[in-house]
């Protein structure tokens, strides 16, 4: 699994011009599910998601996660963080898992994110979706699970 994680003071996600998600402040993750990824890249990047710290302290450290911080989070399947561009000129996405295994695990690390006690909004799975957000720092970061275990 991928997932690319942003920092927001405010995100949200429309399909066909209505609101699917909206969050105020907190993260903004889009997801990529691989071919072969289980239950397991779920339920670790939905631990390191929720601890990550990269919220400002009262020093303006970034020094505490989501938990600590308060906030919300806004997950958004994103089939394309698998696109390999390597050869030609049109990304290739033959790691991505399909649909149904891509869903089931995308809703597995919602629950996950969930269970831990954060409000989460989610997109709508395989639909054609604007998102918006305000990068709040600006912090981005990547995480894959392939190259975490």
């Amino acid at each position: 699994m991928r997932a690319v994680v942003q920092r927001v003071s405010e995100a949200s996600v429309h399909v066909n011009g209505r609101v699917v998600g909206r969050i105020g402040g907190g993260l903004v993750v889009l997801l990529g599910v691989q071919q072969d990824d289980s239950g397991k890249e779920a339920e670790y990047l939905a631990d390191k998601i929720a601890n990550l710290r990269i919220f400002p302290d009262s020093h303006e450290v970034m020094n505490l996660s989501i938990l600590e911080a308060g906030g919300e989070i806004l997950v958004v399947s994103q089939f394309t963080l698998f696109g390999d561009c390597r050869k030609g000129r049109r990304p290739s996405y033959a790691k991505a898992a399909g649909p149904d295994k891509a869903n089931d695990l995308y809703l597995h690390l919602v629950s996950c994110l969930r269970k831990a006690g954060l409000t989460v909004a989610t997109g709508e799975f395989q639909a054609m979706m604007k998102v918006s957000l305000v990068n709040d720092g600006p912090v981005t970061l990547l995480l894959d699970s392939a190259r975490l275990f």
